[in-house]
């Protein structure tokens, strides 16, 4: 890459984060956001420490000189809805009032103040003992926190109080009873960036912690607890043991000063007593590079609560290991046979002897025990994340960085995401459903810190930076004024109406940023949005002169997206236009430079749909998948004129089925297009073919037979030699280019009773056990029955023997999306398959 194109894809970046929007890209995309009450972390860190049920003193309002006791009903930000004591159940005198600006005081308030506790007037008659009464009510009852009704911090949500600069204690992760003091340099949401005491002017050992986690301690904690205070290893030998005591006694004196309130913490998870021992084998997920399962071993015990895991590395030479510290629940750790028992690859150790890993031969091989069951907590299935769905999660590589991310699958309580945008493509990573490292839709933008939004497929270039900003350099690159000239034919596509109420021009500027605006307008005034922006779609394998750019259109409540090529220079405006409206089937002069005045050059106005599209050589009753110049039908087709009509319709419902992208090429306004249903079903799957997902390496492979079928089931059509050849080339490339993943009306015909007998009838010879097949040796027995195209899903989704043999018609159909017809036809060779195992292996 020059660095011209670096500069271009630097510049690029930075206008895909000032675009983007969460809205958008989930209706881009169909995906839904992970619910926000699956973060529990996030519900915690928004909470203003004020909870239903506690108590306080509240000032009566009938009476400003005296007190009652209240109960908190529920909280809305710093607006509190409370009850005072004796209304029972009785809501009709609940109020709310603001912790700013209300007279609100602790439980005990009154007494150390000499204020008066005053039963309110309302209820007077039902508390004949108010010194008996409150004692009966405040008896166990939880006070509101005195620091968040009086002096600074009232009104304060929590997580405002660790501000930077605050000072907390944090676990060393290589050693468990040792702890160091970390400063607050930056609060995200409770996101905390930390730096080691002493290292101020060194950002190296930086640390990105959420302030719930367990390892996160309030000043004091280590030597209240018997842990030892002392820098960790890694940053040790950076100063003497004098400098670090002389920081401890710094620390002590401006303790007050910097200290975080300690009920900051009371919502932090309590950390269980573990029963793990030493030597004890398990599968871990190691929390620095969390991409894989593998085995792993606890190395050390340091206490009821903590313990070392190391995962297993069988190389004699290696030089490090990979060592973190755990408690009973820690996220990552599981029992041996884990992965096996749900499906899951887990990796080798590396050194280990060949790429089958069993974990009875390795535990022979160490010497060594499995952790039982009973020393792994139970894991929780109701979490509310599903597969596809989008939330923002933390690059475990660069922990600065909080991507896009999507779940690709879920096992028990653990996710694996795949992250977009990241400056370095990651593998999917595996987290906990309740890892402190994942966000729902919006956090970032709430808390205003940079999300790493997806990268485009095709990268912005330098002229298309230009475009956002509106920037001429020279007039090389400046748009003369496009107008729209509404008295113009508007052809099959474009609504007359919609065009009337178009502006009377757009421009000059940008080249790019004006076409882009006219295509917009054009495709918003059409009878069918999606249609037009089909039309205008880039042709991938036509010659591209131009600039690729992404437009929308919405149409029955669905959105689609395309890459239309538009030109950069005004030398080539014109041309553009007029190439553009040929290709809408519109009048040359509908839209351009040059404004219509009185009669347009085209005489357009005289010409009818039929005549129109007859005129400009483009033929709208050409049948579609006609091949270019084919007429070998026709004198058959003249031979039967009963069965024609018959014959034409049955090719016209097979077309659509089979291709989600044969253009339908019927004029609006004449019979074949009034927005009949068959249009509509035909326009439903061809806009398909406009989302990004479109080519897939499956079509590829699907298309040697769709053709074949696809000469089987040709019926004839009338000629058309006034047909541009040219035309019809580039209709036909655009098939073939934008062929989706579908089936023939064979396939989706169930076989009849007859086939099945027969095929039934035809005995499977098995060379090997099914049980032992591996993905290629599947894939392989496919591509050999005429399910051959079916064969890159098993690829894909790594379907081995095991699973074939588990394979039913319902799995089928749901988890591989086919239609009725090619399940049947796909669930008959897998219970050949079974047929055979039974006879031949089964004993």
């Amino acid at each position: 890459m020059n660095g011209e194109q670096q500069h271009d894809a630097d510049a690029g970046s930075g206008v895909e984060d000032m675009e983007f929007s969460w809205d958008e890209y989930l209706e881009d995309t169909g995906a839904v956001a992970a619910p926000h009450g699956s973060f529990k972390h996030v519900d915690t860190s928004l909470q203003n420490g004020f909870a239903p049920g506690m108590k306080l003193e509240v000032a009566v309002k009938s009476d400003p000189n005296t007190y009652w006791v209240a109960t908190i009903i529920t909280t809305c930000g710093q607006l509190l809805l409370l009850r005072y004591d004796g209304y029972g159940e009785d809501r009709k005198a609940d109020f709310w009032c603001d912790i700013m600006t209300a007279d609100l005081h602790p439980v005990g308030w009154c007494e150390q103040n000499k204020k008066v506790l005053k039963v309110p007037e309302g209820i007077r008659d039902k508390i004949p003992d108010q010194e008996e009464f409150l004692q009966r009510v405040l008896e166990g009852a939880c006070s509101a926190p005195a620091n968040l009704l009086e002096g600074l911090h009232r009104g304060k949500n929590p997580l405002d109080l660790i501000a930077p600069g605050s000072r907390l204690e944090l676990q060393n992760s290589r050693d468990a009873l040792e702890a160091w003091i970390v400063n607050v340099v930056e609060n995200v949401g409770g996101r905390l960036k930390l730096r080691y005491e002493g290292l101020e002017d060194s950002d190296t050992f930086d640390q990105w912690i959420f302030y719930l986690d367990p390892f996160l301690h309030q000043v004091g904690w280590a030597t209240q607890n018997g842990y030892n205070l002392q820098p960790p290893l890694a940053i040790r030998a950076l100063k003497s043991e004098e400098d670090w005591q002389e920081i401890v006694k710094k620390v002590e004196e401006e303790e007050e000063e910097s200290s975080v309130p300690t009920d900051l913490f009371k919502d932090k998870p309590v950390i269980g007593v573990h029963s793990f021992s030493e030597g004890m084998k398990l599968e871990a997920v190691d929390p620095a590079a969390p991409f894989a399962i593998s085995p792993a071993t606890v190395l050390k015990v340091y206490n009821e609560k903590y313990f070392m895991i190391e995962i297993d590395d069988l190389r004699p030479e290696r030089a490090t290991s990979q060592s973190y510290i755990c408690h009973v629940n820690s996220a990552g750790i599981f029992p041996a046979q884990w992965s096996l028992k749900n499906g899951v690859h887990l990796s080798p150790p590396p050194g280990y002897p060949g790429q089958d890993f069993d974990w009875a031969d390795y535990l022979k091989q160490c010497g060594a025990e499995a952790a039982p069951q009973s020393c792994f907590p139970l894991l929780t299935s109701d979490h509310g994340f599903k597969e596809n769905m989008k939330l923002e999660a933390v690059n475990p590589v660069d922990p600065e960085e909080v991507c896009i991310a999507t779940v690709t699958k879920l096992k028990d309580s653990y996710l694996w995401l795949q992250l977009e945008g990241s400056k370095k493509p990651i593998p999917d990573c595996i987290v906990s459903v309740e890892s402190m490292n994942i966000f729902p839709v919006g956090w970032c933008e709430t808390n205003g810190y940079q999300l790493r939004p997806p990268r485009k497929a095709i990268g912005i270039s330098f002229t298309s930076l230009l475009s956002h900003f509106s920037v001429v350099i020279n007039g090389k690159y400046c748009c003369p004024k496009i107008y729209f000239n509404h008295r113009c034919f508007s052809g099959p596509y474009l609504n007359k109406g919609r065009i009337a109420e178009l502006p009377q021009s757009v421009g000059p500027g940008n080249c790019v940023l004006v076409l882009k605006e006219v295509l917009t307008l054009l495709i918003n005034a059409a009878y069918k949005p999606s249609r037009v922006l089909r039309e205008l779609q880039l042709d991938e394998e036509a010659a591209w002169h131009g600039h690729g750019e992404t437009l929308k259109a919405k149409y029955k409540g669905k959105s689609y997206r395309a890459t239309v090529e538009v030109v950069r220079t005004a030398d080539r405006v014109a041309d553009f236009c007029r190439k553009t409206c040929i290709k809408l089937e519109c009048c040359p002069n509908l839209f351009g430079p040059q404004m219509v005045l009185d009669k347009c050059s085209e005489n357009c106005s005289v010409l009818t749909k039929t005549k129109y599209t007859h005129y400009y050589g483009k033929r709208k009753n050409k049948r579609i998948g006609r091949p270019p110049g084919g007429h070998s039908n026709l004198e058959v087709a003249m031979k039967k004129p009963n069965k024609r009509r018959k014959k034409r319709k049955h090719f016209f419902v097979h077309k659509k089925k089979r291709s989600s992208t044969s253009v339908d090429n019927t004029p609006a306004g004449s019979p074949q297009g009034s927005g009949g249903e068959e249009e509509d079903d035909q326009d439903e799957v061809d806009e398909e073919s406009l989302t990004e997902d479109s080519a897939s390496e499956q079509q590829d492979e699907l298309l040697e037979e769709s053709e074949v079928s696809e000469k089987k089931s040709r019926s004839s059509s009338p000629a058309q030699s006034e047909l541009s050849h040219s035309l019809t080339q580039d209709r036909d490339k655009r098939k073939r280019k934008l062929r989706t993943f579908s089936f023939s009306d064979d396939e989706n015909k169930p076989p009849s009773p007859k086939e099945i007998k027969i095929e039934v009838a035809e005995k499977l010879q098995l060379d090997s056990n099914p049980l032992e097949w591996s993905v290629a040796d599947v894939v392989r027995f496919l591509k050999s029955t005429d399910c051959a195209p079916l064969a890159r899903i098993f690829l894909d989704q790594e379907i081995d023997g095991q699973a074939l043999l588990l394979l039913t018609l319902p799995t089928v159909q749901e988890c591989m999306d086919l239609k009725l017809g090619p399940a049947i036809k796909l669930c008959h060779h897998i219970e050949r398959v079974k047929l055979a195992f039974y006879q031949q292996f089964a004993n």
